[in-house]
């Protein structure tokens, strides 16, 4: 099982003693980078290490890596199914939130752009969602 990349000579380490060939490794460092490229320019994409809590999000582009069950919420402001889940990029990890059909649309491995949505903290992890007024769009599956 692949535990983490040791990026300088371009192997893959297992932490079981076992170890890649380097050639076979850096092949499967490329595929895992190759989902976390940006597509758009560098001024108009924001990264997870640049999110602050309270902070608008114009474009965010994530890995979906897993999305927890579905629940209900009603509120004054909401009422309907969330789903929360953990996504990333290039620079680390960030809870996401999904709301009614966003939930079906979109599965683990899904490569998704966050639109003019919102970044909060709570429980001291950053959490991001596309609110009411943002839209998430799906990049590639």
């Amino acid at each position: 099982m692949l535990k983490r990349f040791n990026l300088l000579k371009h192997r893959c380490v297992l932490e079981r003693k076992n170890q890649i060939k380097p050639l076979l490794a850096f092949t499967i460092f490329v595929m895992a980078m190759k989902h976390t490229e940006h597509k758009l320019s560098p001024t108009n994409q924001i990264t997870v290490n640049e999110l602050e809590a309270n902070q608008r999000i114009r474009n965010l582009e994530l890995v979906l890596l897993r999305i927890y069950p579905t629940r209900m919420v009603v509120s004054k402001s909401y009422t309907g199914p969330v789903a929360a889940g953990c996504a990333r990029d290039h620079t680390g990890l960030v809870g996401i939130v999904l709301w009614n059909e966003q939930i079906d649309a979109f599965r683990v491995g899904d490569i998704i752009r966050i639109q003019s949505g919102w970044c909060k903290k709570r429980n001291g992890h950053l959490v991001v969602s596309t609110g009411r007024t943002g839209k998430i769009v799906l990049v590639d599956r």
